[in-house]
């Protein structure tokens, strides 16, 4: 087994994947510049030093290291991203935005510990499923683990709020318990109550029902809750077929918000057209199939959950992006993986990758 090298198709896709992402990222961010210079440097350092410099350098490391190291440590690595993710509530630490509480702020740097969330619970999760594996049709060893941790996590993000990373974790968490074995009337009662769950929160949250309202009716307050949504399609639109061409997008001008981050998809779209729409949709659909065909042929059943979970988890935040800006599903603010603003994210989603590209080297061929 020794001496393998990484699945170079796979790494083609994350390099293509990046590539357009600087690109894009660069492009969206000029509507920063037109209004504060400032400003436009910290966000690129942010993301292309930190986010982009510091992930690179993890992925190249994680991509050497065994990954059953992953394993073993993997209770620490989620009981420490749980407590970092709680942090935000202590008052030197944690500072709120927009009415959310999702940052932390260390020596002078701010970042959203939920990202390390993401992770450690992926992690996590597969540990404990492959130590449970021969008993995971017991409902006490399979599905009653991930609603505890589940619940835990609602505790701490639903307070934030940080609805749409609960929304990303337990999709992710669903999908590795079916990927597992677990029998699918678990999966069945779990999904059931999970959509009478979420039914109950968006009934007691308001912000949630003006989403909800804005999806079923984009036009009904263009100036108000519809406004993202009306100037997305605004911008998808007058892409034509091939785009205005890279760096010409106008909507990113005080147009739409966010246009670095929210609606970075709409800023390709506008600037690329339907052609590099459907092109960057291939490459991110390219990456979840290539993922999920390495963590079929992984050598154990935990590097085959973790790779499984990791492609699940930025294939669903992706798509969760893409379907928010293009009016498929309701706004949902994440960001999308590779090209959005947003350093921590881009971090932890290489090292992420580096992990995959370690364990593709002992696939099955």
């Amino acid at each position: 087994m020794k001496g393998k090298k990484v699945d170079k198709f796979f790494l083609i896709i994350v390099i293509l994947l990046i590539s357009a992402g600087v690109a894009m990222f660069v492009s969206a961010s000029l509507g920063i510049l037109a209004k504060n210079a400032a400003t436009f440097r910290s966000v690129l350092f942010n993301q292309l030093v930190l986010g982009l410099g510091l992930g690179l350098v993890g992925m190249y490391l994680t991509s050497k290291i065994d990954y059953k190291i992953w394993r073993k440590l993997s209770f620490f690595i989620f009981l420490g991203a749980i407590l970092l993710t709680a942090s935000v509530f202590i008052p030197s630490l944690g500072w709120s935005h927009g009415g959310a509480q999702r940052w932390v702020n260390l020596f002078g740097i701010s970042f959203q510990p939920v990202e390390f969330l993401k992770f450690g619970f992926v992690i996590y999760f597969a540990a404990w499923l492959s130590w449970a594996k021969n008993r995971i049709h017991d409902f006490k060893f399979g599905t009653l683990p991930l609603i505890i941790m589940l619940g835990i996590i609602a505790g701490i993000l639903l307070k934030q709020p940080d609805t749409k990373s609960f929304i990303l974790i337990t999709v992710t968490g669903f999908c590795m318990l079916f990927i597992s074995g677990v029998p699918m009337k678990y999966i069945t009662y779990l999904t059931v109550g999970a959509g009478l769950l979420f039914a109950a929160l968006i009934f007691f949250t308001p912000y949630l029902q003006e989403r909800i309202k804005t999806f079923i009716d984009p036009g009904a307050d263009p100036r108000g809750s519809s406004y993202q949504i009306q100037q997305s399609t605004i911008a998808l639109g007058s892409g034509g077929i091939f785009g205005r061409g890279f760096g010409q997008s106008i909507q990113k001008f005080s147009y739409l918000p966010e246009p670095q981050g929210d609606s970075i998809f709409a800023v390709l779209g506008e600037e690329f057209g339907f052609v590099g729409v459907c092109a960057t949709i291939f490459l991110y659909s390219l990456f979840a199939l290539r993922g999920m065909r390495i963590a079929n042929r992984s050598p154990d059943y935990f590097s085959g959950l973790l790779v499984s979970g990791i492609v699940i988890l930025i294939t669903v935040q992706s798509f969760m992006h893409i379907g928010s800006v293009t009016g498929v599903f309701p706004l949902t603010g994440v960001p999308l993986v590779f090209m959005s603003h947003g350093g921590t994210s881009l971090m932890i989603y290489l090292i992420a990758i580096g992990i995959v590209l370690q364990i593709s080297k002992f696939q099955s061929r």
